[in-house]
């Protein structure tokens, strides 16, 4: 069993989004709670947030989607970004629990296929960490 230690680090609020975030060890878990589309801001709220995060250090992200209801074009664009941002930095990004609705714009965009997804949190934190055993050839 995986005890998870945990703190809040942030949490901020547009009309049609509220992000938070706790960091667990090293992994810096991002809640998303509302729509993160171009048309009432939240998408430049998600991508300021992920901005700071990344500026401040982080380097393990996991976005936890369940409580994202919708998803446009430029809120992918943002998860792709920051994705490309923290992969170029050593680091990884990776999804949580995204809901029905958004897993079908994530699907239509492929970025199932490139970013790993996962429906349990200790499962996904787990990920961040290498293998304690090689690899066998």
């Amino acid at each position: 069993m995986l005890v998870l230690s945990a703190r809040t680090i942030t949490k901020v609020a547009h009309l049609g989004l509220e992000i938070s975030s706790q960091e667990t060890t090293d992994v810096t878990i991002v809640h998303l709670r509302g729509r993160a589309t171009i048309g009432g801001g939240e998408s430049e709220l998600l991508s300021n947030y992920l901005k700071k995060l990344l500026a401040s250090g982080a380097r393990k992200l996991l976005l936890n989607l369940r409580g994202l209801t919708q998803v446009d074009s430029s809120g992918v664009g943002i998860i792709v970004g920051t994705y490309v941002s923290v992969r170029r930095q050593g680091g990884d990004l990776k999804l949580l629990c995204p809901s029905d609705r958004v897993r079908k714009v994530l699907t239509v965009f492929h970025l199932l296929d490139i970013i790993e997804s996962f429906e349990d949190e200790a499962q996904a934190v787990a990920s961040f960490r290498p293998s304690d055993y090689p690899a066998i050839s």
